[in-house]
């Protein structure tokens, strides 16, 4: 029973045909064979405009590299205190925009507003002394499982595009948001003001296939020399181009975060009815976070299941995050719900 990450899981057998077939045969290098050309085409397709997209295989590459092109070396990034570019990335989006800083908002379930937005721009007033904000970066389902809807993101893109700031959005699990929303990628991105997006497959069916796509090519010019620079440009694309064309093809990639997310709220409906659990927050995408007694996170780690300590005990009671993965088997589900029941 692991619920650690939805990365704990393998891959699609899809995806895993799909590289083996482009392994037949030779193919152009770097980005250049057919098969990434017509991912590109694919992804166009798919947010109904010309966008510019560059595959890499990590999430941490596509939210640092498209930060380097949004933000200066005297920048700030505004983002939550709970972000994945602010806890779990090792300063790589510092690094690659070469010392830009990373502004940390706190925020209820995860998310930033309007209003933590203008109180935290209050903190850049200093002329040449302060950093100078340049993109507001929002995660798409939130670490706590959250999801914003489209006119939250627009309500947040307004004020960054008033202020000259580009809005970058993490989706690495942009497929479980928008299955929860039933919206179109769309309206979910650049329609609401979204300007780039790190779009997550890897924690959803692929190997390791993640893509930094702008929805105004322009504004990429150099983005695959900062991909070469920093070590990103693969060698072989077509084997992750194999990837991410699997994963769109036949809308493999909303089914697998239909099952996660499916598999979440069981799992969420089940625990909030054992004494002593709560819920802090609404269970949106594929992340359960529990607040349960210590007991009870001991007994189920006794019967096996897996999971992580969001934050530590406070008065016998810890808050745990339980992931759910588009390969979770339902009686993983009911089993951890059977052992919190006995």
């Amino acid at each position: 029973m692991n619920f650690i990450s939805d990365n704990a899981y393998g891959a699609s057998p899809e995806i895993l045909a799909a590289v083996m077939a482009a392994a037949d045969g030779t193919a152009v290098s770097y980005g250049e064979d057919a098969l990434t050309a017509r991912v590109t085409a694919r992804f166009s397709r798919l947010f109904l405009r010309d966008v510019a997209v560059f595959p890499v295989v990590t999430g941490t590459a596509a939210n640092s590299l498209i930060l380097s092109a949004l933000c200066p070396p005297y920048g700030a990034v505004l983002c939550h205190e709970k972000s994945h570019i602010a806890v779990d990335e090792c300063g790589a989006p510092e690094f690659f925009t070469g010392g830009a800083k990373l502004a940390l908002i706190p925020g209820d379930g995860g998310k930033l507003t309007p209003g933590s937005i203008d109180t935290a721009l209050r903190n850049f007033q200093s002329g040449v002394h302060s950093a100078k904000p340049s993109a507001i970066s929002i995660t798409q389902a939130t670490e706590l499982g959250t999801v914003y809807r489209p006119e939250e993101i627009a309500a947040i893109a307004e004020r960054a595009h008033a202020r000259g700031l580009k809005l970058h959005m993490d989706g690495a699990r942009f497929a479980n948001a928008l299955v929860h929303l039933g919206c179109s990628p769309a309206e979910l991105t650049w329609q609401a003001g979204v300007d780039a997006l790190s779009f997550g497959a890897t924690k959803n069916g692929a190997l390791m296939a993640e893509a930094a796509i702008f929805f105004d090519p322009a504004s990429a010019r150099d983005f695959g020399l900062r991909r070469k620079r920093g070590g990103h440009l693969v060698s072989k694309m077509r084997f992750v181009s194999a990837q991410l064309d699997a994963y769109l093809e036949g809308g493999l990639w909303l089914r697998n975060a239909a099952h996660a997310n499916a598999l979440a709220k069981t799992l969420s409906g089940g625990l909030s009815k054992i004494a002593g659990v709560t819920i802090p927050h609404a269970t949106e995408a594929n992340a359960v976070l529990a607040l349960v007694p210590d007991a009870l996170a001991a007994k189920l780690r006794d019967g096996g299941a897996k999971f992580y300590d969001w934050s530590p005990s406070v008065e016998g009671r810890t808050l745990i995050r339980l992931v759910c993965s588009f390969a979770t088997p339902d009686a993983d589900v009911e089993r951890l719900l059977d052992v919190a029941r006995s």
